[in-house]
């Protein structure tokens, strides 16, 4: 653990610490979790992370296309293009330390047109420039080499072998598991109404209570411009962008073999085919501007759309069934770039504007706050290193609880099937509500455990895991 620092509370309910924090960090998506872990590197700083949701990672974190990018294709000289290249190679290693499941895919930019095809030397240059010189142009032959299930008329494809898979959920909760036991309070249900000034200090409002600190960090998500206003400051504003997404069932995964991205438009980089860590196929995701940032459904429309892209695409993969359908809102502005920006005379820094891309950044983006904390006053002493966690294996690349004898030999709760979709044992369950960030909701399992998230949705074991959620025994499943 970094310095002497004891370790840090997760408080849900109740009334909160009678505390005066030095840094308080809104958000506890990837962003912010990422931030509280690298401040808490640094000895000193008493570290609060408040968030309205009652788990990490309960908003934008939790429903994206989970990819871990090289940056190849971000505009050049951004700070967004800096930090995903950072970001990509800092998360790379840290999910290996830490057992993050990770696979490098490789993608392929498939060009169906002429105007695609032509779009693709001018990305292919940005991403030279962008510091990614692995990337190449192939032809028609090597892309259905390469892809045999594609579907007809691929002119051409610009191959991106750096680009991996990666579990959002599992990078998410090693940040806040890293930040809490480094003694970070994570305060959760924890809805800021209003910040006032007094004293010195920032004066959270919320509906628990009152949470103070000498410097804020704003990494709400959706809700940066919210609490900017809050602030006093409306530099940006953000607009949800849904993207809805299919999951395909795990008979589905042969059909392809890389990440399969279009050429990207203004709204994003647009509808893809993916494989999964969980051994799964995504297609999505939509791009459509919400006025509603609570509007994660999904509808009829944006799932025929997906539907009839991915029938070009990937024509083979439209017979499979269906596993699930979800859909996240990405935080858009009128920028192009991340609004990250540090206010010397209100000590705080506003993180905004964190889109798709905020996943691979995520540590660059924490050091990169860090640092910007130091420059408006915040005594920073040199970073040591936290204790190492390591992550429960809820990848299909690696071996899983169920398929390890020695595990099994030594705790027979490991050989408890409970959810036979997925193959989860009784053990990582146990394990799941006796970490150091425990869920408190049926998809907060899921989260850790993959538990109720294959083909029948929990149908055959809710029952069971939801005995176990709330403290009963069940019966062992066979």
């Amino acid at each position: 653990m970094t310095g002497d620092r004891a370790a840090g509370r997760v408080l849900r309910r109740g009334a909160l610490p009678d505390v005066t924090y030095d840094v308080c960090v809104v958000g506890a998506g990837v962003v912010g979790s990422a931030i509280a872990r690298e401040l808490a590197r640094h000895p000193g700083p008493r570290i609060a992370v408040v968030d309205a949701a009652d788990d990490v990672g309960e908003g934008t974190s939790k429903a994206n296309t989970a990819i871990l990018h090289t940056g190849f294709d971000a505009v050049p000289g951004s700070l967004e293009a800096r930090l995903v290249r950072e970001g990509q190679r800092l998360l790379a290693a840290y999910a290996a330390e830490s057992g993050i499941p990770v696979e490098p895919v490789g993608a392929l930019l498939v060009a169906w047109d002429d105007e695609q095809l032509a779009a693709l030397p001018g990305l292919l240059e940005k991403a030279v420039r962008n510091g990614y010189d692995a990337a190449r142009l192939i032809g028609p032959d090597e892309v259905r080499a390469r892809e045999p299930h594609l579907g007809p008329g691929a002119l051409g494809a610009l191959d991106v072998p750096g680009e991996s898979i990666i579990c959002p959920w599992t990078t998410t909760l090693a940040y806040a598991t890293q930040a809490v036991r480094s003694g970070v309070d994570l305060l959760l249900g924890c809805r800021v109404e209003r910040i006032d000034a007094a004293e010195g200090l920032h004066v959270l409002r919320t509906g628990r209570g009152v949470v103070r600190a000498r410097y804020l960090v704003n990494a709400a998500g959706l809700h940066a411009d919210t609490v900017d206003r809050m602030l006093g400051r409306d530099d940006f504003g953000v607009t949800p962008r849904r993207g809805q997404l299919l999951v395909f069932d795990k008979l589905a995964r042969g059909l392809v073999r890389h990440i399969l991205l279009p050429v990207p438009t203004a709204l994003g980089k647009g509808v893809l085919v993916a494989p999964t860590v969980y051994g799964n196929v995504l297609l999505g995701p939509t791009a459509e501007d919400l006025d509603d940032k609570t509007a994660t459904g999904s509808t009829e429309e944006g799932i025929a759309g997906l539907r009839e892209k991915g029938r070009r695409i990937l024509p083979a993969l439209l017979d499979e069934e269906v596993t699930a359908v979800y859909a996240g809102l990405r935080a858009a502005t009128e920028h192009e770039d991340y609004r990250i920006s540090a206010h010397k005379e209100q000590r705080c820094v506003t993180v905004g504007g964190i889109r798709s891309t905020g996943l691979t950044a995520s540590l660059a983006l924490a050091e990169h706050v860090a640092g910007l904390l130091g420059d408006v006053g915040l005594d920073l002493k040199d970073a040591g290193e936290p204790d190492p966690v390591r992550m429960p294996a809820i990848g299909e690349a690696f071996p899983r609880p169920y398929q390890r004898a020695d595990l099994i030999a030594a705790d027979p709760a490991y050989g408890a099937v409970v959810c036979h979709c997925e193959r989860v044992t009784r053990g990582e369950i146990r394990d799941a509500l006796a970490s150091t960030v425990p869920p408190v909701s049926l998809d907060g399992l899921r989260r850790r455990t993959r538990a109720r998230g294959g083909r029948c949705q929990g149908f055959f074991c809710g029952a069971e895991v939801r005995a176990l959620l709330e403290g009963g025994e069940g019966p062992v499943s066979r």
